[in-house]
């Protein structure tokens, strides 16, 4: 299947400045990203397209190299004979021949450049807090894996005492070029990895590495009104970058426990409150639990199993909005229990009474048989 159109993946026109190509990326990345969209084969597949044409297109050469040679001048995969910009002495390959490391295998040339950098990985951590903790906000500590300098070898990796020497293979670039047919591309150096150094006799308590696996504790203040599933960025706490790279970010991801009294809609709450038959058919006041203490309000008379009440600004207030959300009061009969004796006989009277007074006392009774008697005729 041939590839689609850079420009057409990220929907952003081919004049489009840089910024505009990183806003239309975000906003796909966020919405196909694995996390958001866990066993979902066809949105990894979207978010590796979407990623692909953004670090094409916020790459100057190899943009223009794009816009000139549409895949075939990205892909070295897709290169061949013909006019064009693929004339013979290589001044394809001379311009752009950078942009094809870590392709191909195998030795060759030295690289012109020095050795490569990479930024670290970002890392997740789920912290698992109540409703109410979201609801308020609250400052936490959270104890994160981090990578510190090896105090024996002081960053080095080698054994105290030596020293890491310069790689004979790609003296020192940390990359080496080879020429395929008229591409020259370049790849990491096999014998260094990418550092340009190399290391004869390493650190013992490090392995080499320069550094040491070792827990840190972080701060997070968790905002007001966080939701379950919203993340947040802790810069530069992720995995170390490599040769000298940026580290990546920490993402914290909320996960809210479930709550014995409210469930939450967003920035609303609802809660089902049993009411007695009594307070049902005569109204009254009652006591309402909110996240900020307890309200009272007002049924009326004659109130049915499932009425919803509305309690404005009695929800969460939203963490982007600012704005409280409204509870949501599903009230319903309890049955009474266990009853003794006079108690069932003064049932059976109002029974007695309430049939004797007509369809008046019982409207949704009397409208329900209605309708099952027009279903049978």
């Amino acid at each position: 299947m041939a590839k689609r159109d850079f420009y057409e993946i990220l929907g952003v026109a081919k004049n489009s400045s840089e910024e505009e190509i990183k806003k239309s990326y975000r906003k796909l990345a966020m919405k196909y990203h694995p996390d958001r969209n866990p066993d979902s084969k066809e949105s990894e597949e979207k978010f590796k397209e979407v990623k692909e044409a953004y670090e094409m297109l916020t790459n100057p050469e190899k943009r223009e190299a794009y816009d000139r040679y549409g895949h075939a001048g990205v892909d070295p995969n897709m290169g061949g004979g013909g006019g064009g910009g693929f004339g013979a002495g290589g001044g394809f390959a001379d311009s752009f021949g950078d942009i094809f490391g870590d392709i191909f295998g195998g030795g060759g040339g030295r690289s012109r450049g020095g050795p490569q950098v990479y930024r670290g990985a970002d890392l997740r951590y789920n912290l698992e807090i109540t409703l109410e903790q979201a609801a308020h906000g609250f400052d936490t500590s959270i104890r994160v894996p981090s990578w510190d300098k090896c105090d024996t070898c002081h960053g080095s990796g080698a054994k105290p005492g030596t020293a890491p020497t310069t790689c004979t293979y790609c003296n020192g670039h940390g990359q080496v070029r080879e020429q395929q047919g008229f591409f020259s591309v370049q790849r990491t150096c096999p014998k260094c990895h990418g550092t340009g150094k190399v290391i004869t006799d390493p650190c013992a308590p490090c392995a080499g590495q320069g550094r040491i696996k070792r827990n840190k504790t972080l701060e997070v203040k968790i905002p007001a009104g966080i939701d379950n599933g919203m993340r947040i960025r802790s810069s530069g706490n992720g995995e170390p970058g490599t040769n000298g790279g940026p580290s990546g970010d920490l993402y914290v991801e909320i996960h809210i426990k479930a709550h014995a009294v409210f469930q939450r809609e967003g920035d609303d709450l609802h809660c089902e409150m049993p009411i007695s038959f009594v307070k049902m058919t005569l109204g009254g006041e009652i006591e309402v639990p909110t996240l900020s203490g307890k309200v009272s309000f007002t049924i009326p008379e004659g109130t049915q199993s499932g009425k919803t009440f509305r309690l404005k600004g009695k929800g969460v207030k939203g963490v982007r909005s600012g704005v409280a959300g409204d509870l949501f009061c599903h009230v319903a009969v309890e049955t009474p229990i266990k009853l003794t004796d006079k108690q069932k006989e003064l049932l059976k009277e109002f029974e007695r009474l309430t049939v004797e007074g007509g369809a008046k006392h019982s409207p949704q009774s009397k409208g329900w048989m209605d309708k099952v008697k027009n279903f049978f005729e």
